[in-house]
């Protein structure tokens, strides 16, 4: 007797994708690398291949699905990213130092604080929750030999961090003393917990013999957690919704369109374009966010090509760009904090422990604070080789900017997504059945960043994290 059949597989990686979306997975930035499985392998590569791919190879461009023929594919990825931060410099104020009033010259609004408001210790931490389940579904119908309809459901990325342990000298209002207070940030356990879940339905026709366009209308799915981020409560709008406020959802929507053409026999180009996704506020975090909780997602766009190279290789290549700096919540920095819009508002908390900040700079406000990522440029490469009818090799590369600035260390302790290259490899094997199983493998080594406590300047801040992560993807087709 069959415990389980094709339909009910179908549905039950439907339901796991929609409820356990992972929420971290291997990044450019906080974005997945990729989403396809085949497409993993070759480093994210794919805009313009067309031979071998999933019904998941429309996350990247619309316009391939009509070459992807009647199937499905449900996959899973886990995902071990290895992150940690390390503090040099003892804090500049030791715990029951008293600033107010000692110095009012300099402690008045409007005038520089003689003290910093605080400093991390001297502590090195690796963030807990270490292995993530990101799971996708892809589903591909064709409508005729010349068109196709299908609905794609994975994780866009995310970001994740837990850091236990650790201490900070902040200041306390209750008192007017310096405390030495646990937690990172003085305010206990440190972390965030970012998802973001797509459902694509994608159609895709030809436009000639060798050309097709393609047009994915993209509903999102987005929960946020925050927790530990206390001692900012004196320079945001809304100290109430700035952190421990366990999860919030918000829901948005986009489009993403492409088009692939042959350029001559074995060449093909290809491109494609993904909105701004304009998403709901995450109102029990409109302190921490600026524009009060918005969290939209960047566009993209990407263009490449594939060659074959004999009969039985082919060579991919793509250049994605990713526009953090878009985005207010991400592309933002902590300026409007140490000079900026919000200077005196932090100026007043040091001089009178009021909760009064308010003003555009300020956390949650129109130019708030963020985490300060650079856009992106990512430039990715891969190759396939079909060693016989039955399997088929894959290697890839792919190297991109910094996304974060040495100046922004402190505020990305909670999201230090620094790496700047991947290197993958995977293969398929088809199976008796008709079906087929995928695999690929990523490593994304740490590039360490680092740079001054802007509270402190007396200490460096370091993070880094390295990146691994294994895939399956079981495939049938018709």
């Amino acid at each position: 007797m069959k415990i389980f059949n094709k339909k009910s597989l179908v549905a039950a990686a439907i339901t796991a994708t929609l409820t356990m979306a992972g929420s971290a997975s291997a990044t450019n930035g906080y974005f997945a690398y990729a989403y396809s499985q085949s497409e993993a392998g070759l480093a994210g590569a794919g805009v313009a291949k067309v031979k071998n791919i999933d019904s998941l190879a429309g996350s990247t461009n619309p316009a391939n699905m009509v070459f992807a023929g009647d199937r499905w594919d449900v996959g899973l990825n886990l995902f071990n990213p290895d992150r940690a931060y390390k503090v040099e410099g003892s804090p500049a104020l030791p715990s029951g130092f008293a600033p107010i009033g000692m110095i009012p010259s300099c402690n008045a609004p409007g005038v520089a604080p003689c003290q910093l408001p605080f400093s991390l210790g001297e502590q090195n931490i690796k963030s807990e929750n270490q292995v993530f389940p990101v799971p996708s579904f892809g589903w591909n119908k064709m409508l005729s030999d010349r068109s196709s309809f299908g609905v794609m459901v994975y994780g866009n990325g995310g970001m994740n961090t837990e850091y236990q342990g650790g201490s900070a000298n902040i200041f306390n209002p209750g008192t007017g003393t310096i405390v030495t207070a646990p937690g990172t940030f003085g305010g206990g356990t440190l972390g965030i917990d970012l998802m973001q879940l797509f459902v694509a339905p994608t159609y895709s026709m030809k436009v000639g013999d060798n050309s097709s366009i393609g047009f994915s209308l993209i509903g999102v799915f987005q929960r946020f957690e925050a927790k530990g981020l206390g001692a900012f409560a004196g320079v945001t709008n809304f100290p109430n919704n700035l952190t421990n406020n366990g999860y919030s959802t918000s829901y948005g929507a986009g489009f993403k369109f492409g088009f692939n053409s042959q350029l001559s026999d074995g060449i093909r180009f290809g491109a494609s374009y993904q909105s701004k996704m304009r998403m709901g506020e995450f109102d029990e975090y409109k302190g921490l966010f600026a524009e009060g909780g918005d969290f939209d997602i960047p566009e993209t766009w990407t263009f490449g090509i594939s060659a074959d190279v004999g009969e039985k290789g082919v060579f991919v290549a793509d250049i994605q760009r990713i526009n953090y700096s878009d985005i207010a919540a991400i592309g933002n920095d902590l300026t409007p904090l140490t000079g900026g819009q919000c200077f005196d508002a932090l100026n007043a908390f040091l001089f009178t422990g009021s909760l009064a900040a308010s003003g555009p700079g300020c956390g949650g406000g129109s130019n708030g604070f963020g985490f300060g990522y650079n856009d992106m440029t990512v430039v990715k490469a891969g190759y396939e080789w079909e060693y016989n009818d039955g399997l088929i090799f894959r290697a890839g590369y792919s190297v991109t900017d910094q996304p974060i600035e040495s100046q922004d260390v402190l505020f990305n302790i909670l999201a230090p997504a620094v790496s700047k290259s991947h290197l993958t490899a995977g293969f398929t094997k088809e199976l008796s059945s008709g079906a087929a199983i995928t695999m690929s493998f990523m490593y994304a080594a740490g590039d360490e960043v680092r740079g001054p406590n802007p509270f402190d300047p007396g200490q460096t801040i370091s993070i880094d994290m390295d990146q691994y992560q294994i895939g399956f993807t079981y495939s049938s087709k018709k």
